[in-house]
C-alpha cells in the first residue's frame, strides 16, 4: 500500500528530540528520511542511557524510538568532500530539516540561501528555540522555554512551586507543528514548484500549548495567569477530587440537574438536600463547603468505584492515570498510540509510542527503529548520489565518510 508522504526525500539534519522527532512523523507517513550524522558518534541522543539519572532500559530508547523508519549516513561536514556529499542530497531531495542554531547552519555553509543554489524547489525547515526573528540565540530547553511561556505559572498550589507539566512536551509537540509546517510546504510547492523556508520554535509551540487561558489573557482577563487552589474552585462540579488510591477528574457544568446526578452517584441525598447548594449561584458562593463535603465523600471509594458510580450517573470524570496503567488500555493500543516493533539491540519486540494520527488509506507504520550510525553510507552514496566504487574509496581515504 502506498503511503502518504511516499516520494518525499527529507535530509534530517537533527539532533536530540524536537528535531528528530519531526522527521519520525514524515517517515512514518512513508517519506525517505536520511538521518545524517558525524561520523564521530552522530547525534548525541545515541548515548542516551538514563533519563534525569533513571535507567532507560536494556536498550537506547530515546533514540530508537524517535528516529524509527530512518536511514542513516554519516559525512564529515567539516571536509570540503563531506560538503560536495551533501551539496548532491540536496539537489536530489525535497526537504532540508535541522534544528541547529542558523547562525551554525551559515558558519557551516548550510544556510538556506547556499541550499536553494543547489536546489531552487527545496523546502528548507529549522526547529529553532525562540523563533527565527528576534535575535535570541540562547540554549533552550523544553523546561526553560516552558516557563517563559506563563503555562507553568498557572500549575500547582498558590504559594507552592510552579509544576513543569513533563519531559518533552514542547519537543513532541513543536516536531508535529515541524512536520506540519513540511507537509503545508510541499502542498504550496507541488503547487506553484516554489520551496521556502520554514520554522517551528519550541517557543511558538509551548505558547500554542498555553491555549485557551493565554488567549483569555491576550483578551484581558489578568487573571488568567494565576494559580487557582482546588479547593476553591468556582465551579466545584468541575474539579480534581482525590479517591482512596488514586485522584478522579470531575467534568460537569455547574447545573442543578447535573449536580443532582452527582449527589445520586455518591449516595450523598443530604447534599443534594443542603440550602447552600440549591443553585448554580448558591454553589458557586458556597464552592469552598461544597468542594469540602465532595472530597469527604470521594475519599471513600476506589477511583474504579468512583469511575462507575459516575459512568452510571451519566456523570463525566476520569482516573488519574500512572502510566503503568496507561500501557495496560486496550483502547490505546487498539488505535495504534501504543505499538511493538522488533528491537535489533536486544533481539526482541519491544512497546514503542505509536503513531498520533490514524489515515483510513494510507495509515503509517513502523517498519525499523533506529539506524545503526552510518549504515546506510555506502548504499546511498551509490544507488541515490550516484557515486562510483573508486569515488567512494577517495571519500573514505580523506576522511569524508567511515
Amino acid at each position: 500500500m502506498a503511503k502518504a508522504l511516499e516520494g518525499i526525500r527529507v535530509i534530517d539534519f537533527t539532533v536530540w528530540f524536537q528535531g528528530p522527532v519531526s522527521a519520525q512523523y514524515l517517515a512514518d507517513f512513508g517519506a525517505e528520511v536520511i538521518k545524517v550524522e558525524n561520523p564521530k558518534g552522530g547525534d548525541q541522543g545515541r548515548g542516551v542511557r538514563s533519563i534525569k539519572s533513571l535507567p532507560v532500559g536494556d536498550w537506547n530508547q530515546y533514540f530508537l524510538v524517535i528516529n524509527r523508519n530512518k536511514k542513516s549516513i554519516a559525512i564529515d561536514l567539516k571536509k570540503p568532500e563531506g560538503q560536495e556529499i551533501l551539496y548532491r542530497m540536496v539537489e536530489k531531495s525535497d526537504v532540508f530539516l535541522s534544528n541547529l542554531s542558523p547562525q551554525l547552519l551559515e558558519k557551516m555553509n548550510l544556510s538556506y540561501d547556499k541550499l536553494v543554489e543547489h536546489n531552487p524547489q527545496l523546502i528548507y525547515v529549522t526547529n529553532t528555540g525562540y523563533g527565527r526573528v528576534g535575535g535570541v540565540s540562547r540554549p533552550s530547553f523544553d523546561m526553560t522555554v516552558q516557563a517563559l511561556t506563563g503555562a507553568m505559572a498557572r500549575l500547582g498550589e498558590p504559594g507552592q512551586p510552579p509544576i513543569y507539566m513533563g519531559m518533552g512536551s514542547g519537543d513532541a509537540y513543536g516536531g508535529i507543528m515541524s512536520a506540519f509546517g513540511v507537509a503545508t510546504a510541499i502542498y504550496h510547492r507541488n503547487k506553484t514548484g516554489r520551496g521556502q523556508c520554514v520554522d517551528a520554535s519550541l517557543y511558538g509551540a509551548q505558547l500554542f500549548l498555553a491555549a485557551p487561558h493565554l488567549q483569555q489573557y491576550l483578551a484581558g482577563h489578568t487573571d488568567a495567569a494565576l494559580q487557582h487552589s482546588r479547593k476553591e474552585v468556582p465551579n466545584p462540579l468541575w474539579n480534581l477530587y482525590p479517591g482512596s488510591d488514586k485522584w478522579v477528574y470531575l467534568c460537569e457544568e455547574n447545573r442543578d440537574e447535573r449536580f443532582d446526578l452527582l449527589c445520586r452517584a455518591l449516595g450523598a441525598d443530604e447534599l443534594a438536600c443542603d440550602a447552600r447548594f440549591q443553585s448554580s449561584a448558591a454553589r458557586q458562593e458556597n464552592n469552598v463547603a461544597l468542594i469540602a463535603a465532595l472530597e469527604a465523600l470521594t475519599s471513600q471509594r476506589t477511583a474504579a468505584a468512583l469511575s462507575a458510580a459516575f459512568e452510571g450517573a451519566g456523570i463525566v470524570a476520569s482516573p488519574v492515570n500512572d502510566y503503568a496503567d496507561v500501557v495496560r488500555d486496550e483502547q490505546a493500543w487498539r488505535n495504534n498510540y501504543f505499538m511493538k516493533a522488533y528491537c535489533e539491540e536486544v533481539k526482541r519486540e519491544v512497546d514503542v509510542r505509536g503513531l498520533p494520527v490514524t489515515l483510513s488509506k494510507t495509515p503509517g507504520e513502523i517498519n525499523a527503529l533506529g539506524p545503526q550510525l552510518g549504515q546506510d553510507t555506502e548504499l546511498l552514496m551509490m544507488d541515490l548520489l550516484g557515486y562510483e566504487w573508486e569515488q567512494i574509496e577517495q571519500f573514505k581515504a580523506v576522511g569524508a565518510i567511515p
